[in-house]
């Protein structure tokens, strides 16, 4: 997404600016300005801007599918709702909302199951499932130990650098963990 000081970015045989309309960003909820004066609809219409090409209005159909995609993640009856008044949790579904109405090959999540409650982790996990039976590539920086087992097969442990890299069965065990929470593997056993 951005051009890159050196080397270059590649996935499927496209190159860093072709990647743009292929990668779709769902934030961290404290990274947004909260007072911008926009409904759950403006906020999934955002997803469409990068197909309307410049001075394009949406149409129609991009309204439709808004609406199809709010309905998917049970944010349908808030669509008018200024994005300020959600709940943290409707919040993150209206952005997950966002990032599927891109249609993106590539999915970047930022902790999307922080401040949500069960209900809407499960919605989320539910999604993320869809996406990856369709054949889309998810990425998201996730610390709850206790669920990456559950929600995900493949990780990546990061502390400064990789430590690990790999499926979960293989990478996700006590003498990694130890390496990436300096010794605190053995605590940890227990909740995974």
């Amino acid at each position: 997404m951005i051009k890159p000081v050196s080397g270059a970015v590649r996935f499927q045989d496209f190159e860093n600016d072709k990647l743009k309309n292929k990668i779709a960003y769902v934030p961290q909820s404290d990274s947004v300005d909260w007072d911008f004066p926009a409904t759950a609809m403006d906020v999934v219409m955002m997803g469409r801007y990068g197909h309307l090409g410049w001075l394009k209005r949406p149409g129609k159909e991009d309204k439709s599918m808004a609406l199809e995609m709010l309905e998917k993640v049970g944010m349908r009856d808030y669509a008018s709702r200024q994005i300020s008044r959600l709940s943290g949790g409707q919040r993150q579904r209206v952005f997950l909302a966002r990032a599927l109405i891109q249609h993106a090959e590539i999915y970047f999540m930022d902790e999307p199951f922080r401040g949500v409650d069960a209900q809407t982790e499960k919605s989320i996990v539910g999604i993320l499932k869809e996406l990856k039976q369709q054949g889309k590539t998810v990425v998201i920086v996730h610390h709850d130990l206790q669920t990456v087992s559950d929600y995900f097969d493949w990780v990546t442990l990061i502390n400064l650098r990789v430590v690990a890299n790999g499926p979960v069965e293989e990478v996700f065990h006590e003498e990694n963990l130890g390496l990436v929470y300096g010794g605190l593997g053995l605590l940890l056993k227990g909740a995974v």
